[in-house]
Formats: C-alpha cells, structure tokens, sequence
C-alpha cells in the first residue's frame, strides 16, 4: 500500500505531477513545505521576504533535479526532506554570504570616530595626571609591570623587596590610582 504525503498524494504521484507541472501538486507543495522552510528561516536570523525567496530557489532547485530524473524517492517523505534540507543548504550559503555579514560602509566608519579618540585622549590625560601624583615607589613599580613589562621576580630584585610584598604593593597602588580617578570624576 502506497504512503500519502499530502493527503490523498504519493511520492510517485508527487513526481510525476512535478514532471508534467501540475498547478494543484506544486500548490500543495508551497501549502504543506512553506511554513516549515519559514519557521526555519525566521528563527534563525531571516525575513518573511527572505523565506519566500530560498523556498522558491529551493523549490525550483527540487524541480530541475526531478524534471532531469536526479532524484528518486525513497521513502513516503522523501520529497519533503530533500526540499527542506536545499533550502536549509541554501539559507545557510546565504547566511556565510558576504552580501548577508551587515558591514559599514567605509565613508560612514569615520562618523563618531573623533569624538571617541577625544574622549579616550582626554581620559588618558585623567589617568596620567592621576599617576604622577603617586608616589615615587608606585610610579616605578607600575611602570616597570605595564610598560617595561617585567615579571614580579625581576621587579623584587629591583626594588630589593620579596614577590609577595611586590604583588601587594602593586595592588595597593593601582587601588590608590583607582581612588584617584574616582575622586576626579
């Protein structure tokens, strides 16, 4: 007894009605396979218009490889897997696309941009403002960790401390720093 996927349809009939492009079977396609492609679209990261689109390319894909004799069906559903799994394919090439990655475009890149590096110039000067008002130890225990970047041995042997009293201080300084441009704001 043969399978019916679309209500009274089978797979054969299916075929043979995408073959002779029959107007009721591929209206029972777009009515029983549509939502399923959109629902897929929609949930990851696509339109309405988006999912008209693929399920068409996908649809017309499934055509040409049934009108061409490329593909035969397997089992009761095989139709509706195969053009499922196309669109899918096809959604996912779309997604990888460059025309889908949102870039700016270069002219509008620059808009804002002065006004962050102004704003980061400005707090840079706060910070250094803030730390050359530390002390002499913590100026040179900072600068000697951020810039020269030397580990905490090297340090302690600098200053003639152990590591932990370096680890410490460190701590303390930046926490003095922190106080600093808090109270500046």
């Amino acid at each position: 007894m043969q399978r019916y996927t679309f209500q009274r349809l089978t797979q054969i009939e299916i075929l043979e009605g995408i073959k002779k492009n029959d107007p009721d079977i591929l209206r029972w396609i777009y009515q029983e396979q549509y939502p399923k492609v959109e629902k897929y679209i929609l949930s990851n990261q696509g339109s309405k218009e988006e999912a008209k689109d693929i399920f068409q390319e996908a649809l017309v894909a499934v055509w040409k490889n049934i009108k061409n004799d490329l593909f035969k069906a397997e089992n009761g559903t095989a139709i509706s897997g195969y053009l499922y799994q196309i669109a899918k394919n096809k959604w996912v090439d779309h997604l990888r696309s460059s025309k889908f990655k949102r870039t700016v475009p270069f002219e509008n890149y620059h808009e804002g941009l002065d006004e962050k590096v102004e704003e980061k110039e400005s707090k840079l000067k706060e910070i250094e403002s803030c730390f050359l008002n530390l002390g002499e130890n913590c100026k040179e225990l900072l600068t000697r960790f951020y810039y020269k970047k030397e580990n905490m041995s090297v340090i302690a042997k600098a200053l003639g401390w152990t590591v932990g009293t370096v680890r410490n201080n460190k701590y303390r300084c930046i926490q003095r720093l922190k106080e600093m441009l808090i109270n500046k704001a």
